[in-house]
């Protein structure tokens, strides 16, 4: 059986892993028969969100228990990732992508990435494996990867301006569809970067998915 790699960066799109997108991979891969082994960063989240009023809480929490949440448990910390043990590798989005996954949400271009994160990808595109990226998760790959890797964040064009300055290529791309770097085995989708409904997410989350699995040697 396939296993695909899941990584989540806590449990809520204002301070963690967007529940929706991360959901729907899961869903996914499990109907294509792929065994899903979720990854999360044992540390403590940049900060927690109220999801109610927006306002930021005085509590802390960390991000490997939060993504357990999602994981009902079932869920290992990120720097026990193995590349050789995975056959692709999904990052789901969420504000925790910029937040705990690296700090793009403050930084943005001059952002770092988590180095077990950065690792693991590396080694993955260095075995040519495939890595499927939605939502806001892309704007990380020109950090990661050192060759120009065409993506897609949806069609944000300050955003787009930001991902180009930090050397990647930017594609427009619809809500419910995909955009494929060949040669990096790398596919994106914008997901809640533009859906309007769980629905929409859902159509373009399964294609990313669909074509990981394709892409899978």
């Amino acid at each position: 059986m396939k296993q695909v790699g899941v990584v989540l960066s806590g449990c809520g799109v204002y301070d963690g892993a967007e529940i929706h997108e991360a959901v729907l991979t899961l869903l996914a891969l499990d109907r294509a028969r792929v065994k899903a082994v979720c990854f999360a960063p044992d540390k403590p989240q940049l900060h927690v969100i109220n999801h109610l009023s927006g306002e930021k809480m005085s509590e802390d929490r960390n991000v490997l228990i939060e993504s357990a949440r999602i994981a009902r448990g079932d869920i290992q910390p990120l720097s026990q990732a193995v590349s050789a043990q995975l056959d692709a590798l999904i990052i789901p989005g969420g504000l925790g992508v910029a937040k705990n996954l690296s700090n793009f949400a403050s930084q943005g271009a001059e952002c770092w990435v988590d180095k077990n994160l950065a690792e693991l990808i590396r080694q993955m595109h260095k075995a040519h494996k495939p890595i499927g990226f939605m939502c806001i998760a892309p704007a990380l790959l020109p950090k990661i990867i050192p060759q120009q890797v065409r993506l897609t964040i949806g069609n944000d064009p300050d955003l787009g301006e930001v991902i180009d300055a930090m050397g990647g290529e930017p594609v427009v791309c619809p809500v419910d569809d995909i955009v494929v770097d060949i040669e990096n085995k790398i596919v994106t989708t914008p997901a809640y970067m533009l859906a309007q409904s769980i629905g929409e997410a859902a159509r373009g989350i399964d294609k990313l998915v669909t074509r990981v699995l394709d892409l899978v040697e």
